[in-house]
């Protein structure tokens, strides 16, 4: 899946375990705001959300919304 900034992703699952914070935004909708290396191999993908929340999330956490 290619994302770019400024798309609108839904979180449709977490990998780990997560805080709370994070765990609720499953199912929600969020904005991509940057790239970040995360284990020296792999991209994350910054995403903020409509109550300017912002956490970073592997690809396949996502899926591209309209």
């Amino acid at each position: 899946m290619a994302l770019d900034i400024g798309q609108k992703v839904k979180v449709v699952r977490v990998r780990d375990r997560v805080s709370d914070s994070v765990a609720k935004r499953l199912g929600q909708e969020g904005e991509v705001t940057q790239f970040k290396m995360v284990d020296g191999s792999g991209v994350g993908v910054v995403v903020e959300f409509s109550d300017q929340f912002s956490s970073w999330f592997f690809e396949d956490e996502l899926k591209q919304t309209a």
